[in-house]
């Protein structure tokens, strides 16, 4: 896989994700080139074994474990035990329109953070956003991460929302939508979207 991690890194994002899953056209191996901080490194994982995902930590210096499978409460505190409470561990969620937010009770003491990516037939990558309002019933003060298809087109629309909406949003997380091929980034409009969400 092709990728522009440097040309990434030069754009100061707040995180930079790195997907080790190797049913991904976007899995990550081999070295990573420098991440300084204040730039976090957020390791991306689906139904790995906690061995698996401590290693990636310590080779890649990961600040951020991202699960994107089905891992279940225990696998969650099997993870912590393992990592400590200095890495940050986000738990995603795939929204659909009959999303129930009663499933995220058992995760709400173990996770840092919640990420809700849109439902769709692969898990994350689906280059479309789901409704956001469905997330008004979003029962919790924990931040969360939004994701799902978000484009530069739907930019405007977001940050009203956002503005609006008095959810704890700590983030969006982009993906497909600033790809020139999976893994490869479109670093012009990755700048385009930093000036527009700090305009």
């Amino acid at each position: 896989m092709k990728h522009n991690v440097a040309e990434i890194v030069a754009l100061q994002p707040d995180y930079l994700g790195f997907i080790f899953h190797k049913k991904s056209p976007r899995h990550f191996e081999g070295a990573l080139p420098v991440v300084a901080k204040p730039i976090k490194k957020v390791g991306v994982f689906v139904d790995a074994s906690p061995e698996f995902v401590a290693s990636k930590v310590i080779i890649y210096g990961l600040d951020v474990i991202q699960l994107h499978g089905g891992e279940s409460p225990e696998y969650m505190e099997n993870l912590r035990a393992r990592l400590g409470q200095t890495k940050e561990i986000w738990k995603v969620f795939s929204v659909g329109n009959d999303f129930d937010f009663h499933k995220l009770k058992p995760y709400e003491q173990l996770a840092n953070k919640f990420l809700f990516d849109t439902l769709g037939k692969e898990r994350g990558g689906n280059g479309v956003p789901f409704n956001w309002d469905l997330l008004v019933s979003y029962p919790y003060k924990k931040p969360f991460i939004l994701s799902g298809g978000i484009s530069l087109k739907v930019i405007p629309k977001l940050k009203q929302w956002i503005q609006s909406s008095g959810l704890p949003i700590h983030a969006i997380d982009v993906n497909s939508q600033f790809e020139i091929e999976p893994g490869l980034k479109n670093t012009q409009t990755l700048k385009q979207l930093i000036d527009e969400l700090s305009s």
